[in-house]
C-alpha cells in the first residue's frame, strides 16, 4: 500500500483518515494471516470472515464518527450559549454604567443642594445669634433681664422722728438716676421696668404689685460710676430729692459698688386686653332705634 505523506494527512478530513488507516490496517493484517498459513499448510479463512472484519471495523469506525459529531454540535451549542451569557454580561454593564453616572449625577445635586442649606443654616445662626444679642439686649434695657456692672447704691430710711418716706420722694431719687445715666436701678432687690410705678398704700410704698416694700429703701443704680454721682446732683429731680430728705430728716448714704448684679422683673400678662385683630377692633354701626 502507498504510504500517506504528512501534507496528504494534514489536508484530508480527520473521519476519512482514520477510515482510511483502519480499513488498511484491516487489510493488511489479513493479507498477513494468509501468507502465514500458506507458509505453513493451514487452510486460509474464507473472504466472508474478511468481509465480516471489515464490517465491523466499518461499524466501529462509523460509531466512532458518530460520537465526534455528537462532540461537535455539543461544543457549538455550548459556544452559542456562551455567547449569549457574554452578550447578556455586557448589557448589563452598560446599564450598571448608566445606572452610576445618573448617580453620580444626583450626588452632585446633593452635594449642591446640602452647600446651600448649610450656608442657609449659617445665615439663619448669624441672624439668631444677633436676635438674640438684640432681645439680651432689649431686655436688659426694659428691665425683664439679669444685669450686672458697677454702680451706685443709695440707702433711704425714714426719718428718726417718724416721718415715713413716701412714693414721690423714692419717684424723685428714681427720677434722677435715670437722668443721670443709670442703666439699670432696683429698689430692694425689685427692678423697674417700663411699666413700673411706685404707689403708696397707706403707709406702705408698693412697687410692681404686693408685698409692699419696708425701710429701709435700698435703690441700685448700675451706670458710669466716675460720673453717676456727680451728675445726680446736678439733675432736677436728684437736686429736689436731696433737699427734700434734708428738710424731713431722711438718713441717706450713697457708696460706689463694681460689681452689682439687678434681678430681672417678673413678667405681668395684661389682665383685659386681650389678642385681636383689625376686623375685631372696628368700631361697630350705631343702630337708632325705631320710633
Amino acid at each position: 500500500m502507498p504510504e500517506t505523506s504528512t501534507t496528504d494527512r494534514t489536508r484530508t478530513p480527520l473521519l476519512t483518515l482514520i477510515t482510511q488507516e483502519s480499513m488498511d490496517q484491516d487489510y493488511q493484517h489479513v493479507a498477513e494471516q494468509r501468507a502465514a498459513a500458506r507458509a505453513t499448510g493451514e487452510p486460509v479463512e474464507s473472504d466472508r470472515s474478511g468481509r465480516r472484519g471489515r464490517w465491523v471495523a466499518t461499524a466501529v469506525v462509523g460509531v466512532f464518527g458518530l460520537l465526534v459529531t455528537v462532540a461537535a454540535v455539543q461544543t457549538s451549542e455550548r459556544s452559542g450559549v456562551t455567547s449569549a451569557s457574554r452578550d447578556s454580561l455586557l448589557r448589563q454593564i452598560d446599564q450598571r454604567r448608566d445606572q452610576a453616572a445618573e448617580l453620580q449625577k444626583r450626588i452632585l445635586l446633593l452635594r449642591e443642594l446640602n452647600i446651600g442649606l448649610q450656608d442657609s443654616l449659617a445665615n439663619v445662626n448669624d441672624e439668631e445669634r444677633t436676635t438674640t444679642s438684640r432681645s439680651d439686649r432689649l431686655a436688659g434695657q426694659a428691665g425683664f433681664g439679669p444685669v450686672s456692672g458697677p454702680g451706685l447704691v443709695i440707702t433711704v430710711d425714714d426719718a428718726p422722728d417718724g416721718e415715713a418716706v413716701r412714693d414721690e420722694d423714692l419717684a424723685l431719687l428714681v427720677n434722677g438716676l435715670w437722668e443721670a445715666g443709670a442703666e439699670a436701678i432696683s429698689i430692694n432687690g425689685r427692678r423697674l421696668t417700663t411699666r413700673s410705678g411706685l404707689r403708696n398704700s397707706g403707709a406702705a410704698i408698693n412697687l410692681n404689685g404686693p408685698p409692699p416694700l419696708s425701710p429701709p429703701y435700698v435703690v441700685s443704680a448700675i451706670g458710669d460710676t466716675r460720673t453717676l454721682q456727680a451728675d445726680l446732683i446736678d439733675t432736677s429731680t436728684g437736686l429736689a430729692f436731696s433737699n427734700t430728705a434734708d428738710v424731713l430728716g431722711f438718713p441717706v448714704t450713697m457708696k460706689i459698688d463694681d460689681d452689682l448684679t439687678l434681678p430681672a422683673a417678673t413678667l405681668r400678662q395684661p389682665r383685659h386686653a386681650v389678642k385681636g385683630t383689625a376686623e375685631d377692633n372696628r368700631r361697630p354701626d350705631v343702630k337708632e332705634n325705631a320710633p
